[in-house]
């Protein structure tokens, strides 16, 4: 298994550490199953990222912009920033309880990935899947770099919306509708009003598209049109793409800057005008006027240059979804630009056919359908990128070359310039020696590498790993379109490089959202480092760590404002178990995680409460105890058959839970032994047998069994405390202990099959209701440290018999004393009190001479008012929607049922005190 690789510019989140969590739990089950299992850790050297960081440093420290520098010179200071300020992620990791193979520690820029890089380019070029090409791109002119579709994201604008854009001097305004008039040439009256969102594209229009049915624009069919900036005759096209009902019905054709005006152009041979340059302001082609100018001030001048010209047409609130990048925060372009790209279609038809087939398994199923969209929709992948940090692409320009294609310049792949220039000789019939030869300065997308991140850390392309038992994780930070990114591009290269499926399951987990159901993000001051909630963190502190991050005054203020409501008094320590506990009980196959400290809080009193039953159970056993092999071991009580036949189905259930990888099933039968068949059960169950002198040899032995079992089904999930408390408990003899319990055998359902009982579980379940019918009683009539007699009575004498063997650790979980049968038919005891079970079982408690009459039924009647004013208020309330009306009605039906119970008993104290009263008298 391979750790998804992290920015090594960043720290981890609570979405990380949900992946590290559900990771280790399955690595550490399958250790304890005797698997061999390497799990390798590494981080991405996330090339924008990393090298916008080290820019700003360079700047704020030195003063030096990147260009000033050679670029062998500005790679040695990322090297240096990496060395310094790249390992935190590892401490964090080991803060969480990773277990690593930390000698296998990876890193996307390493040798070994860089030799994997170079082979998976040339190879994918040989096999005809890579090429270069002049075609649109997604392009940040902040970053001046071509940019994934995984980095940019679509904000979607309800109407006319401001924006402030990097390197723009002014805001911006976006989601309006410029409506710009295109006069016909040769009528003088005649024109035809086209509506954009993007009127500083106008200079690069070669026609205006109209809908070849649109009787509105029939009579001009084959006119042409003047261009209102230049007086260009331009051709009015009709094509089926154009939507008729949207703005005017016509559109301007712009194929240099939109996609879909690319295709249009292409079918009716129409040539792109590039008008804006890489740096986002606008080009020669403009004109000298708009030259130079950023395009969303040329877009104001364009403006009013349509004003001057009687061109312009108004404006129009418009919603719209503007295109932004995530890594600089302004509006993606779509540029012409000379690139390499990557042959997706058929890698992708091989990744959905294996989906398909069952050869790849994705868990949950319902990802199945996301998966086979996005590779229906697939397109060809641009792998360039205008950086000087990553891994620079083997391809060689062959200098004063061109190929057979007039205009296009000669390009040679190689793993060495040796080689490139041997290919070099190759095409073009000239002796290698004779060629000059220019590497291609981009680097390729970090996403390259870390989709060969399972390969490379493996030792490919010296070996060929066998992948088939590996299971990625996605991240998830960014929703299902960065899975798919990532995992849909190591099923791609994977399967083109090796010949076979890099693995065969794929196991996909759930978001992370704060209590609220929002995305974390930076800026809504909801982001967690996972550390704060494992030592916890003063509220001053996470306020220290909103100022040092990169927010602008405006973000600082609304995240710090909400930082101090959700954390008023900080983040109270809950360790590193109850964290991992908390995300793993959400399971990997839900929806979005609404993850609240409180939960995790919530988890660490379960730690508390683990460790008290073992302090208990330690002292049981005492320093000379020795425990029995487990298949000698035989119940000497009814109970003690139950606890054992428990903890069998807990071993059962959590194997089931971690061979489907529902870790919420495992979290939440494990939670329910420990806490409610172990601690509230089984131990208040056996408290009077332990305390006899001498104690008898059967419980100690049968505690012993649930510590050192519980504890190793415990493990995965929480291996701080499981190891500190399983490292405490006495060692069978003749058999040598594990060095850990990590190392230590996971028990097996089938080993504990023979103390399943599950007659006896059902039988005991009636005790345990009535246990809670009797504890209910005793609050009612508030028998605090009265100890009452109690008797059973049933209709059928073979129900009344389930209670036989269970009649002493009935009366100790029931807080009660005694406790016999009372035979069916025969009247219970003048003065009891008397509780209903399922079935036609009834219970009966002593209250004579435990209650006083007089004194209760006022402390009733204060009770019942307290109650019934609770019940009103509820009931005045205005019903609502959703959840809180569900709690709303559960909290009424339980009020009335209180007040039932005391309207129950203030009428027995009624009649206990008229009863006395007449023995008075």
């Amino acid at each position: 298994m391979c750790i998804p690789p992290p920015n090594v510019t960043g720290s981890l989140h609570i979405g990380h550490a949900l992946t590290v969590a559900i990771q280790d739990a399955l690595v550490r089950w399958h250790r304890m199953r005797g698997d061999q299992v390497l799990w390798v850790p590494g981080s991405d050297h996330a090339g924008i990222a990393t090298q916008a960081v080290v820019e700003k440093q360079l700047w704020k420290e030195q003063g030096l912009r990147r260009h000033e520098l050679s670029r062998e010179a500005f790679l040695r200071e990322v090297w240096k920033w990496k060395e310094e300020k790249g390992g935190e992620i590892c401490e964090q990791l080991r803060v969480l309880g990773a277990s690593l193979d930390w000698d296998r520690e990876c890193f996307t820029m390493d040798a070994g990935s860089s030799v994997a890089v170079t082979e998976a380019f040339v190879r994918l070029y040989k096999a005809g899947l890579l090429y270069r090409n002049r075609q649109l791109v997604n392009w940040s002119c902040a970053l001046r770099s071509a940019i994934s579709d995984i980095e940019v994201e679509s904000r979607a604008l309800p109407g006319h919306t401001q924006l402030q854009l990097p390197g723009c001097p002014v805001p911006v305004s976006f989601g309006l509708l410029v409506f710009i008039a295109f006069p016909v040439d040769g009528e003088p009256d005649a024109e035809v009003v086209v509506g954009t969102t993007r009127p500083e594209t106008l200079p690069g229009d070669v026609a205006v598209a109209i809908h070849p049915d649109d009787s509105r624009y029939t009579h001009l069919h084959g006119r042409q049109l003047r261009h209102p900036l230049t007086g260009h005759l331009l051709p009015l096209i009709t094509d089926s793409a154009v939507q008729p009902h949207v703005g005017t019905g016509a559109v301007k054709v712009t194929p240099a800057h939109s996609p879909a005006d690319a295709e249009m152009g292409a079918r009716h041979g129409l040539s792109p005008q590039s008008v804006i340059a890489e740096d986002g302001t606008m080009t020669l082609l403009c004109g000298d006027w708009l030259q130079g100018l950023h395009r969303f001030v040329a877009r104001e001048k364009i403006m009013c240059a349509l004003r001057e010209r009687g061109l312009f047409r108004g404006l129009q609130s418009h919603p719209m979804v503007l295109r932004i990048c995530s890594r600089s925060g302004d509006v993606v372009e779509c540029l012409l630009k000379s690139q390499w790209f990557v042959r997706c279609r058929e890698m992708g038809d091989q990744a959905a056919k294996a989906v398909e087939s069952g050869a790849l398994g994705l868990h949950p199923p319902y990802h199945q359908k996301n998966w086979q969209h996005w590779f229906s929709h697939i397109g060809d992948w641009c792998i360039s990128r205008q950086l000087w940090w990553g891994h620079q692409i083997p391809a060689y320009l062959v200098v004063e070359e061109q190929t057979e294609n007039v205009g296009e310049d000669c390009w040679v792949v190689g793993r060495s310039e040796a080689e490139a220039r041997q290919a070099a000789a190759e095409l073009t019939g000239r002796p290698g020696e004779e060629l000059t030869l220019e590497r291609d300065p981009d680097v390729l997308d970090t996403w390259f590498s870390s989709a060969l991140f399972p390969f490379s850390a493996l030792g490919w392309p010296q070996e060929t790993p066998d992948l088939t038992r590996f299971y990625p994780l996605s991240l998830l930070e960014t929703g299902s379109d960065l899975l798919l990114f990532w995992v849909g591009r190591m099923v791609m290269l994977g399967t083109q490089l090796t010949g076979q499926l890099p693995f065969s399951k794929v196991l996909l987990h759930s978001m992370v959202r704060d209590r609220q159901g929002r995305k974390m993000s930076k800026s809504l001051g909801n982001v967690l480092d996972p550390r704060d909630i494992i030592s916890g963190a003063e509220l001053q502190v996470l306020q220290e760590k909103l100022k040092d991050g990169n927010l602008d005054p405006a973000e600082l203020a609304i995240a710090a404002a909400a930082q101090r409501k959700d954390f008023p008094h900080g983040i109270p320590e809950c360790g590193t178990d109850a964290l991992r506990f908390t995300l793993c009980s959400h399971g990997a196959l839900g929806g979005d995680l609404n993850l609240s400290v409180t939960e995790v809080l919530s988890s660490r009193h379960f730690c508390n409460k683990i460790w008290n039953a073992l302090r208990f159970i330690l002292n049981v056993l005492g320093e000379k105890f020795t425990p029995q092999p487990a298949e000698e071991l035989s119940p000497s009580s009814p109970v003690d058959a139950w606890i054992l036949s428990r903890l069998a189905l807990t071993a059962r259930e959590c194997e089931r839970g971690f061979r489907t990888c529902e870790l919420s099933l495992v979290t939440h039968t494990l939670h329910h032994f420990w806490l409610h068949n172990l601690c509230d059960t089984y131990l208040e169950a056996v408290k009077p047998v332990v305390a006899r002198s001498p104690c008898p040899s059967g419980p100690p032995q049968i505690l012993f069994s649930c510590a050192d079992v519980g504890l190793r089904l415990l493990a995965p999930l929480m291996p701080f405390l499981a190891e500190e408390l399983w490292q405490r408990l006495p060692t069978r003899p003749g058999c040598p202990p594990a060095p850990s319990i990590c190392v230590a055998p996971y028990p097996s359902a089938r080993s504990l099959e023979h103390w399943r009982q599950p007659e006896l579980e059902r039988c005991f379940s009636r005790v345990q209701e009535a246990a809670q019918a009797l504890r209910a009683l005793r609050a009612t009539y508030q028998l605090t440290k009265s100890r009452p007699r109690v008797l059973l009575q049933s209709s059928e004498q073979s129900k009344q018999g389930l209670f036989e063997a269970f009649l002493e650790p009935l009366g100790t979980l029931g807080h009660c004393g005694a406790v016999g049968l009372l035979p069916p038919g025969m009247a219970a005891p003048s003065g009891w009190a008397q509780a209903p079970l399922s079935d036609g079982i009834q219970i009966f408690m002593e209250l004579q001479g435990l209650v006083d009459p007089q004194t209760h039924l006022p402390l009733l009647a204060a009770r019942r008012h307290k109650l019934q004013k609770q019940l009103e208020s509820l009931l005045t309330r205005t019903p609502s929607q959703g959840e809180a009306e569900t709690q709303r009605q559960q909290r009424l039906s339980s009020l009335q049922v209180e007040l039932s119970k005391l309207d129950k008993a203030a009428s027995h104290m009624q009649q206990l005190m008229e009863e006395s009263q007449l023995r008075e008298c």
